[in-house]
């Protein structure tokens, strides 16, 4: 028992990042000598299944439990969060715009077109999201809706502040904690999950899906790494009045490495609950803004809207002006808040964007086929830049407020010693 206790200490003691590349490594191996071997790929459904299983009731509970117990107003952060959600992903759209103008793209467009419902304009989209706001809270937690999770816990959390006994905020903030406690024992498993999603990965398509559609998939990864790495910290550094990059790399290494497995922002939420615990972040907000960035911040959704869109216009020799891809860009930034937490939640709004240069939803539809073909790549930069964005902007949003109070703004490459320092000893 004692030696089963040093392995576990041994092995949470382990960078974090260090135990992710080696499950990585392990995935790609045996997917390329031993791919029908399915056992393996199964640990990668079971970290998946997971982590989306406990992320709705992890949102409802811990945002319920901040408001009730909250002592300060946050408002101020909430605006700037949401407007840094929201201009990333306008500027992530225009990013998207130039590089398709830069370096243009066409795809073959075979094949029946695929059986799926797609939203037919922005009003749908806009529409559906409302509608999700007020569906039943059990629905709601059931389904994962996180519109109606985020609302119906707000509403909740603000009924116990205004009537709740002390005794029954406090009964709800030890369930969160449980329910952290729970997410942590979960997240120490990651590289057994990344390990078999790699797997799968490898195993169904080879490494050949790096070379198929290469011109497409690099189009729509460099917009996506220049927006990651160049405009994103640009906007941070704009509020921050410091570098950025620091930050930017503590958010892809905590958030982006393994929402590039998991492909779905909304699985990727309790990880990214603990990536702002870490940075110091007071919990009472990022528990609402990290899922309320899961469900707006789409600047990769955004990109690929954009890019593939143009690139069936291009296909089918429709001209288009600059004005109307500007257009087109606002138009992408609204669709993408509407886009789904989940892999390839974006594709379905393709036929959406085609349908501004009036381009049948058949045709549109064989695009969103290519893009489930490229997803395993496209998908996984997609969502790594999502998630990582939602660490990033609540960060900035929390630092430029107490910057702006004159307040200790240390964080960064400190905050993981001063973190350790302060934390009691775990038995």
């Amino acid at each position: 028992m004692n030696a089963f206790k040093t392995v576990v200490q041994k092995w949470k003691d382990m960078n974090a990042i260090l135990r992710i590349l080696i499950g990585l490594a392990i995935g790609i191996v045996l997917g390329l000598t031993v791919p029908n071997l399915p056992v393996i790929g199964l640990l990668g459904s079971i970290f998946v299944g997971s982590l989306k299983g406990i992320a709705p009731i992890l949102v409802f509970v811990l945002i319920m439990s901040s408001l009730a117990n909250s002592s300060t107003g946050i408002g101020a952060r909430f605006r700037t969060v949401i407007f840094l959600y929201m201009t990333s992903t306008l500027v992530a759209s225009i990013v998207a715009v130039i590089t398709s103008y830069l370096f243009p793209v066409t795809m073959k467009l075979t094949g029946d077109a695929a059986e799926q419902a797609a939203p037919t304009g922005v009003g749908e989209v806009w529409t559906n999201l409302l509608n999700n706001m007020v569906t039943n809270p059990v629905s709601a937690l059931a389904n994962a809706n996180y519109i109606g999770i985020l609302f119906w816990a707000v509403l909740f959390g603000l009924a116990l502040k205004a009537i709740g006994s002390e005794k029954t905020n406090n009964i709800i903030a030890e369930i969160a904690d449980m329910i952290n406690k729970v997410v942590t024992w979960i997240i120490l498993l990651a590289p057994f999950g990344v390990m078999g999603l790699v797997f799968n990965a490898i195993s169904e398509n080879g490494l050949a899906i790096f070379t198929v559609y290469g011109k497409l998939v690099a189009a729509l990864v460099g917009s996506m790494l220049f927006v990651t790495l160049v405009t994103d910290p640009f906007i941070a550094a704009l509020f921050l009045k410091r570098n950025p990059y620091p930050l930017t790399w503590t958010a892809l290494k905590e958030s982006g490495l393994t929402a590039f497995f998991t492909r779905s922002s909304a699985a990727n939420i309790p990880v990214n609950m603990k990536t702002c615990e870490k940075l110091g972040l007071e919990k009472d907000f990022y528990s609402v803004s990290i899922p309320l960035g899961a469900t707006i911040n789409m600047d990769g959704a955004a990109a690929v809207i954009t890019i593939m869109s143009l690139s069936v216009a291009r296909t089918m020799g429709v001209e288009v002006s600059i004005p109307t891809a500007i257009a087109l860009s606002f138009l992408s930034t609204l669709a993408a808040c509407g886009a789904s937490g989940v892999a390839g939640g974006s594709l379905l709004l393709i036929p959406m964007a085609c349908s501004f240069f009036g381009i049948s939803n058949d045709i549109a539809m064989q695009a969103v086929e290519v893009g489930f073909i490229i997803g395993v790549i496209q998908d996984s930069v997609e969502t790594a830049l999502n998630s990582s964005g939602d660490v990033v902007f609540s960060a900035t949003s929390e630092y430029y407020t107490r910057r702006k109070r004159g307040e200790d703004m240390r964080f960064l490459g400190e905050y993981a010693k001063k973190k350790k320092k302060d934390a009691p000893a775990e038995g």
